[in-house]
Formats: C-alpha cells, sequence, structure tokens
C-alpha cells in the first residue's frame, strides 16, 4: 500500500513537472499594467524583454527593451528567442505581430479596458500562462477587496463634500498637453477616487489654454515621469504659467501621478493610485479619518 502511495505522488509530481515544461518559458512583455502582473504572479524569472511602458518594478529596467508598445519592430524581438509575447490590445503594429505569430511566437493579446471584468480576464489567462492559477485567484479577490472599500469610502465622504472637479493631463511635449476624457482609465480613476472629470470627449485630446481656464478645475492631475519628485507640481507650474490662473493652480492642488498607470488596464498598483487621489481630492475628510482611528 505504501509503495502504491509512492508510486502515485511521483506520478502526481511527473505530471506537474510535464505541464510546467509545456508552459511558455520565455516571456516578452508589453504595457505596464501587463508585466506588474506577471511580476505580481512570480513570473518575472521568465521575462527575456520588455517594452518602455515597463518601469515597475525598478528590476525590470535591467531587461532589454523592445520598445514603445505600439510602435513595436519583429528584429529585436525574435533575438530574443521568445516563447510568448503578451501585451493588452493596443500592442502593435499590427503587421508585426503576424510577423512574430509566423516565426513561430505566441501572441497573447489581453484587455486594456479599465473595468474589473476585464482584469478578472487578464489575471485569469496569465495565471494559466504562468501555472498559477490559484495565485491569481487570490491576487484578483484582494484586489476586489480593496476596490469595494475605496468605494465605500468614497460614499461615505460624498454624503457631506461635492465631488471636486478634476483634469488629467498627459504631456508628451512641453507644448502638448493632451486632456484624458471619457472611456479612458484615467477618467475611470477621477470616477473611483471620487471626482469629476471635467473633460468631456472621448479619449485623450490637446487642450488648449482656453479651454482649461473656460473649466477652471479645483484639482489637476499630471502624469508626466519627468516631473516625478517633491517638486514635481513647483516645475509644472513654472513649465505652464497658464495652469496657475487655474482654481487649482491658485490653491496648489496639482498632482503628479506616474504616466505608465495608465497603460495596459489596471495594475497593481491602481488601488494604492486611488487612496492617493482620493486623498488630494478630499483633504480635510482624510484628516478627519484619520485622527479618528
Amino acid at each position: 500500500m505504501r509503495m502504491k502511495s509512492l508510486l502515485a505522488c511521483a506520478g502526481v509530481l511527473l505530471s506537474q513537472m510535464a505541464v510546467a515544461d509545456a508552459l511558455p518559458q520565455r516571456w516578452v512583455s508589453a504595457g505596464g499594467a501587463i508585466s506588474e502582473w506577471v511580476v505580481a504572479l512570480g513570473g518575472e524569472r521568465k521575462l527575456v524583454g520588455v517594452d518602455s511602458t515597463s518601469q515597475y518594478p525598478r528590476s525590470l529596467h535591467s531587461l532589454p527593451s523592445i520598445g514603445y508598445q505600439r510602435a513595436l519592430a519583429a528584429e529585436g524581438i525574435l533575438a530574443l528567442k521568445p516563447d510568448i509575447l503578451v501585451g493588452s490590445a493596443e500592442m502593435g503594429p499590427p503587421p508585426v505581430l503576424v510577423q512574430l505569430k509566423a516565426a513561430g511566437v505566441r501572441i497573447e493579446l489581453l484587455s486594456a479596458q479599465p473595468d474589473v471584468p476585464s482584469l478578472q480576464h487578464n489575471l485569469t489567462e496569465l495565471g494559466q500562462l504562468l501555472g498559477k492559477q490559484a495565485e491569481a485567484q487570490a491576487l484578483m479577490e484582494a484586489y476586489q477587496q480593496r476596490l469595494n472599500s475605496q468605494a465605500e469610502w468614497v460614499k461615505q465622504v460624498q454624503q457631506k463634500n461635492p465631488a471636486p472637479r478634476v483634469l488629467m493631463l498627459l504631456s508628451h511635449a512641453r507644448s502638448n498637453l493632451q486632456a484624458a476624457g471619457k472611456d479612458t482609465l484615467a477618467a475611470w480613476m477621477i470616477d473611483q477616487a471620487g471626482g469629476e472629470n471635467l473633460a468631456e470627449h472621448n479619449g485623450y485630446k490637446p487642450v488648449s489654454n482656453e479651454a482649461m481656464l473656460a473649466l477652471d478645475p479645483q484639482v489637476i492631475i499630471f502624469a508626466d515621469g519627468r516631473l516625478e519628485g517633491g517638486t514635481s507640481p513647483a516645475a509644472l507650474l513654472e513649465q505652464n504659467p497658464i495652469l496657475a490662473q487655474t482654481q487649482a493652480g491658485r490653491e496648489g492642488r496639482v498632482l503628479v501621478i506616474d504616466p505608465t498607470l495608465l497603460v495596459g488596464g489596471l495594475g497593481p498598483r491602481v488601488p494604492a493610485a486611488l487612496e492617493t487621489l482620493s486623498k488630494a481630492f478630499y483633504p480635510s475628510a482624510v484628516v478627519q479619518t484619520t485622527e479618528t482611528n
């Protein structure tokens, strides 16, 4: 009986090893959130390359870069000999993906939609590809719990406080500010943090000085990696003097966030970012909550 048990255990172990060997071992990832989830699921050691938006954790900086996720080149990726290229639906261009697939690279496109069902699907897919299904489910449950707590806090604070008028700006060049409109992860984050997004257009579109003054946001969120650091709000107002004329500029309610938070769908750092935004939206409410704990 004992010998049969040992043989059964050995069979299970060999079966698990065979499944692990069948999974892709050399990964290239494109899209900040996608790469972060691969790491969170314990797959960092399988990564042999990442795109330029995959900046977190910083250990990814040591990996070869395949360039920007929307402008990939087949040659650089094939040189890394990957088994799989995983990224969001934003990844491309399509002819490059076709070329990579023809060369034997498995292509997995995940959703970049800013909603929980899309995240659930992404984590399920990544968990299966990494052989980490249980870990993926646990991460999703913990993530949902944090979002539920965030929503409950916003509901309570808005009973006594109106939602602040918010504008999120992205900078691709110093002279080209774009406002985050509807159907974007930025808009989803503003809403989840308890703000009112002032941009009515869809996607990201340039915004003029006149439009910014007319909108007169109470809070400005600026997504630009070049301005990260303690002096970033001051640097932002110095580079864009028109912002100082808005209510947000006059009252010093300017916040800088990491732009890679907005790439590839909901990532692991989003719940913490929502808490940061909520503190900026409702500073007095946060202080009262802290004092009563």
